[in-house]
């Protein structure tokens, strides 16, 4: 930052508070879609095998939950 002489504008952009952290107005619409859109591509990428060993642990996990409650 500094070293290219960019640091008063870095830190004055940065400085200006507000919600969000940065002066950035905080979008919430934009940010749950970018989960979901990681989501859906973590998934559509993961090995078969993977996603089966998964889906059988969550099952595991549910038949267990059912057992202690």
């Amino acid at each position: 930052m500094l070293e290219y002489g960019n640091g008063v504008g870095e830190v004055a952009g940065k400085a200006g508070g507000g919600s969000g952290g940065g002066g950035a107005p905080m979008d919430v619409g934009a940010s749950l879609s970018q989960f979901v859109t990681d989501s859906a591509h973590t998934i559509s990428t993961t090995p078969p095998g993977i996603l089966l060993l998964s889906l059988v642990v969550i099952v595991v996990g549910f038949m267990m939950l059912k057992r202690v409650f």
